[in-house]
């Protein structure tokens, strides 16, 4: 991760001033879930993954690209584009941003019910939450349809 120390200066103050306008997120309230070993594991990601066939990610894009559970890593891309987005650990191992094969293992070795079918990318570096909602919502929705009991959110 690239420290703001690093950065020439405009670049620091465009980085700060993102960051500034970002508005806090009011807590939800608290559930208990499943037992993770009872539990489907969903994975929800903003690095701005999708599938090669998808349409990729434009700056500031609040939708998200739907990502099968039996994606084969060979054809997932990241249309980031921040200047400052090192990709290097994910081309060395896409379960750094995309704990997918992890989750794999784990439910083969009993620690988690399963793995969801789907999972979901958005792009990140969103400073306006609430532009988000409706698709947050969406995905909400899609997750319960698929009885996904825990998302396992990866920020990036």
């Amino acid at each position: 991760m690239v420290r703001l120390s690093d950065l020439h200066d405009a670049e620091a103050a465009h980085m700060r001033a993102r960051a500034d306008a970002m508005q806090p997120v009011d807590p939800a309230p608290w559930i208990t879930p499943e037992p993770l070993a009872e539990s489907a594991i969903a994975i929800v990601s903003t690095a701005g993954l999708h599938r090669r066939s998808d349409t990729p990610f434009t700056p500031g894009a609040v939708d998200y690209r739907l990502l099968p559970g039996d994606v084969d890593f060979a054809d997932v891309v990241v249309s980031h584009i921040s200047s400052n987005f090192d990709r290097s650990a994910f081309q060395q191992d896409p379960n750094i941003w995309f704990p997918l094969d992890r989750l794999r293992e784990m439910a083969a070795d009993g620690e988690i019910g399963g793995v969801s079918g789907w999972h979901y990318s958005f792009m990140g570096a969103q400073p306006n939450h609430q532009a988000l909602a409706a698709a947050g919502e969406q995905v909400g929705r899609l997750l319960a349809a698929d009885s996904v009991d825990v998302a396992l959110m990866v920020p990036v």
